[in-house]
């Protein structure tokens, strides 16, 4: 978790990786605070999203979530998406400081997790669902989960599907 007194408006990093260390989803946002449900930061349309095999700028802004305790990031998307709330299942998100502060070399903080495929999703309609069962089936065996993370995953899917469909 980051230091109390983390101004808004400061640079932070997400960093998504991959069970082993692979490279995943990684953007730089604007912190917006915490609150009881933690830390938030905002990403204007124009950010660059890249994975390997995947570059962009974002057409759209959206608000990013990661909880003081729990394994799991979440993203809230405007209107006009046709996903509203997407989340991730991860282990718990990491904070740690980068390079010095006022530096040209980009963000001060950076949070990073390991993607553990699971989803849940929130559609614009209300629609509800676990998305991507099959690669984290998958990935427990090709990527050799440990027990205690598959169960970390499970339970945090199961609770963030009780929490996103009570509203």
């Amino acid at each position: 978790m980051p230091p109390g007194g983390l101004a808004p408006g400061t640079p932070v990093a997400g960093r998504f990786t991959k069970w082993g260390g692979g490279r995943h989803w990684e953007w730089v946002g604007r912190y917006l605070g915490a609150d009881e449900h933690g830390h938030w930061w905002y990403s204007p349309a124009g950010t660059r999203c890249a994975r390997p095999g995947a570059d962009f700028l974002e057409s759209s802004g959206w608000v990013s979530l990661v909880p003081h305790e729990g394994a799991y990031a979440a993203g809230f998307y405007p209107a006009h998406r046709e996903v509203s709330v997407y989340v991730d299942m991860t282990t718990e998100p990491v904070w740690q400081r980068r390079g010095a502060a006022g530096s040209d070399s980009g963000p001060v903080w950076e949070v990073t997790m390991v993607d553990l495929d699971l989803d849940v999703v929130l559609t614009r309609d209300g629609h509800l669902y676990v998305d991507d069962e099959d690669e984290f089936a998958e990935h427990r065996v090709e990527l050799d989960y440990p027990p205690e993370v598959v169960a970390l995953a499970e339970q945090w899917r199961d609770r963030v599907h009780e929490a996103v469909a009570a509203g």
